[in-house]
């Protein structure tokens, strides 16, 4: 975002909005066709977007049969080609539309691409089915076979043709697109394939695609995995009501596909006309195509083939004028499907991965017990959650995980009750060992004034708690031959929320190293409600699981009861609901505080929280985009400018999500002494109000 951008706007942020059409037509009748298609075409136009993409043969409709060999009809094709030009004058945006061809007295099924009154290029099919119920050789002849790289066409001449084109708008560097049609992407090789190595952000398909059983879903696995294989965006949109049904049907299927991700999809057998729009992240697209080397590699080894793709300029004008905010909705929480099913299954999951991961750290290790400290909090609720399970599957007892809850300075009644309760419904061994004597001691030995009856609460009077506790644990594992199994998270690591060496730091495997706490509450849900541990855990979790996130390191003012816990972690780090929101977008996709504020911004925006069961009430936050900038600032102070150290030694753990690990040894490497500058100077072009 450059400062003269607008910020609501999300052109400003590397997004564009994109539609697939899906016109009611009628057989052999260009004339009504052509005004159906315009009709979409305004109304793509009015909704902003810069690209619209019609059906396969749009203009005269698929099913023709041999009525493509009539004069008549392609002349009338031809005439409804000029009204679309002559339409698409008025019109800011680029679309991208069926219909059949004569070049050098051949029949070609081609897409024209328009904008402006004029045509830009066009692209013809190149693999033409021939089988079941598909006669195209009958008709046309495949674009491989065109000798002309150039025609002429309603009134223009020179006319870009050929299927190696790529049409980009200068002024947005990252909108490139590449056109093939239906059948090209039902082959081993797509052309689309050798575009998106050769810059093609946005991959159009143009389709007929009569319905069978089961097609709809081979439809979406088609268009998924060539978007996720390309790092690209794939529009795809099929033939619907109006197509002959004389020996077939037609369901009208169009979808928009991002990265592997179906981000929006019509309504299949619909009679009235559809226009399915969303915005795609272009710079999501290029992020990952910088950063998956594999993907250079790819093109590298292509590199002859690419060198015949021809460049096409669009003249588009970017609409930035005005507020503009996306129709595609941003999850509030992206570490957590919102879909209930697919969230049981990432619970599921996460959890095999982190059983797994201390499964064969304790086998090559040859060690039978553990040791973990149990606080009755999130954090260790849930690495003793993995420890259970993997006794389970190690056939070994369940008091081999030596659990110990250490009572400090501020141990709420109902964080101590929780610890000892969860594990004795766990079946651990419980023990209780109270680490005051030794924290004031060791106070005492460094002159604190709180050993003097001082109430001095600072960070060393913090610190020798939450050191005392790891120094314990680690003593009990040389004592008992155990391992010491951390609890730390990710959300804690992006922070620095740690105590750094002999705290909660360290450990000897840390099976949450990978996990953030908005997943982790869904995890321990999830546990709770599948009963995976037995029926007497699960009303246990899910009173950790309502509870506020606290250290528990300083004690209430005297008098005050010390029922609850005192501290709040979240007044200190900001709330991990946002924050979890900052690292996914800065860490996985490397996005400007800007852009990361935009999204945080529509994502709480736009959805009620009452699509997130499970969220407890007082947690269903609303965070204006003042909140926002507040919190991220906080964010890239800790995050940038003093956590890295504490990151760059941390214990091992097994990494859990594409965007979740911030080990030296994997996903994050970074130098312990950057500067969080550039990060906290975007923040300056983030409005302080809505």
């Amino acid at each position: 975002m450059k400062p003269s951008d607008p910020f609501f706007n999300l052109y400003s942020h590397d997004l564009v909005r994109v539609a697939v059409a899906v016109p009611s037509l009628r057989v052999a009748d260009p004339e009504y066709n052509a005004a159906r298609t315009i009709e979409l075409m305004q109304a793509a136009e009015a909704r902003q977007a810069l690209l619209v993409v019609f059906p396969e043969l749009g203009l005269s409709a698929y099913s023709c049969d041999d009525l493509f060999h009539q004069g008549a009809l392609l002349d009338a094709v031809e005439a409804a080609l000029g009204r679309v030009l002559e339409a698409s004058l008025a019109l800011n945006l680029v679309a991208v539309v069926g219909l059949p061809l004569r070049v050098e007295d051949r029949l070609f099924n081609c897409a024209a691409v328009v904008h402006g009154g004029r045509v830009l290029g066009v692209v013809p099919k190149l693999f033409l089915p021939n089988y079941r119920e598909f006669y195209e050789a009958r008709q046309f002849a495949s674009g491989r076979e065109a000798r002309s790289t150039s025609i002429d066409l309603v009134g223009q001449r020179d006319v870009p043709f050929g299927s190696e084109l790529l049409f980009h708008a200068p002024a947005l560097p990252a909108f490139r697109f590449h056109v093939e049609i239906c059948e090209d992407l039902w082959v081993p090789l797509p052309p689309s394939t050798r575009a998106a190595l050769a810059g093609a952000t946005l991959l159009c398909n143009l389709s007929g695609s009569p319905i069978t059983i089961g097609k709809a879903e081979y439809r979406r696995q088609l268009c998924s995995g060539q978007s996720a294989r390309c790092l690209a965006a794939y529009l795809f949109t099929a033939g619907g009501y109006g197509e002959s049904t004389t020996d077939l049907a037609w369901d009208g299927h169009a979808l928009i596909c991002e990265n592997g991700t179906l981000l929006a999809e019509s309504q299949r057998f619909a009679q009235d006309p559809q226009l399915l729009c969303t915005e795609v992240d272009l710079e999501r697209l290029t992020q990952e195509r910088m950063r998956q080397t594999t993907f250079g590699n790819n093109a590298g080894a292509e590199a002859e083939s690419l060198r015949r793709f021809r460049s096409v300029v669009v003249p588009l004008t970017v609409p930035h004028a005005e507020q503009l905010l996306p129709e595609r909705r941003w999850e509030r929480f992206p570490y957590v499907p919102s879909d209930p099913t697919r969230r049981d299954e990432r619970c599921a999951e996460v959890y095999r991965i982190q059983v797994q991961g201390l499964v064969k750290r304790l086998s090559s290790a040859g060690i039978e017990r553990v040791v973990i400290g149990v606080s009755g909090g999130l954090d260790s609720t849930h690495a003793l959650l993995v420890c259970a399970q993997a006794m389970d599957l190690l056939k070994l007892p369940r008091q081999n995980i030596l659990a110990y809850t250490m009572p400090g300075m501020a141990t709420s009644e109902r964080s101590l009750a929780q610890a000892r309760a969860l594990m004795g419904a766990v079946g651990a061994a419980a023990h209780e060992l109270d680490i005051r004597a030794s924290s004031l001691q060791m106070l005492a030995d460094i002159g604190h004034p709180y050993a003097r009856g001082e109430a001095v609460h600072d960070v060393t009077f913090e610190n020798v708690q939450a050191g005392a506790r790891t120094s314990h644990l680690f003593r009990l594992a040389n004592l008992h031959r155990a391992l010491v199994v951390g609890t730390g998270d990710l959300s804690e690591l992006a922070l620095g929320w740690c105590t750094y060496g002999v705290g909660d730091h360290m450990s000897h495997y840390a099976v949450n190293a990978s996990l953030p706490k908005t997943l982790m509450r869904y995890v321990i849900r999830w546990v709770a409600e599948s009963g995976q541990l037995g029926s007497a855990v699960g009303p246990v979790l899910l009173r950790i699981v309502d509870m506020p996130i606290s250290p528990e390191l300083v004690p209430a003012s005297a008098g005050a009861s010390q029922l609850e816990p005192f501290q709040d972690t979240e007044q200190s780090t900001g709330p991990y609901e946002l924050q979890d929101f900052n690292l996914y977008y800065i860490s996985r996709f490397g996005y400007p505080p800007t852009k990361v504020a935009f999204l945080a911004w529509c994502a709480w925006r736009q959805r009620s929280a009452g699509a997130w069961p499970g969220v407890p009430a007082e947690r269903r936050n609303e965070y204006s985009l003042a909140d926002i900038k507040r919190h991220l600032g906080t964010f890239a102070t800790k995050f940038f400018g003093q956590s890295q150290f504490k990151r760059s030694c941390i214990p091992n753990g097994p990494k859990i999500g594409s965007g979740g690990s911030l080990s030296p040894r994997g996903d994050w490497r970074a130098p312990s002494d950057g500067e969080p500058a550039p990060w906290l100077a975007q923040l300056t072009l983030i409005p302080d109000a809505e």
